[in-house]
């Protein structure tokens, strides 16, 4: 029987170093993936906070210069 694993070869320390070692490689790749996604949904807050307030100004303009009090409170036709 033919055994092609060079981890059968090695004494089990450091076997067990090896996988460990894969294992944080491992944790470290998702870690930094996990933390791009972080950082753009960061971004996606602030971009998406900076409309609210945009919006907010606009509706408060309008509500001080009298505009959209006269918009009816009907449903549309098609309802």
């Amino acid at each position: 029987m033919c055994d092609n694993d060079p981890s059968r070869k090695l004494p089990r320390s450091a076997s067990s170093l090896i996988e460990l070692e894969e294992k944080l490689m491992f944790q470290q790749r998702v870690l930094d993936e996990l933390n791009g996604v972080v950082l753009q949904q960061q971004a996606e807050l602030v971009r998406l906070g900076r409309e609210l307030h945009s919006l907010r100004t606009v509706v408060h303009q309008l509500h001080e210069h009298g505009q959209g009090e006269d918009l009816p409170h009907e449903k549309p036709p098609h309802y």
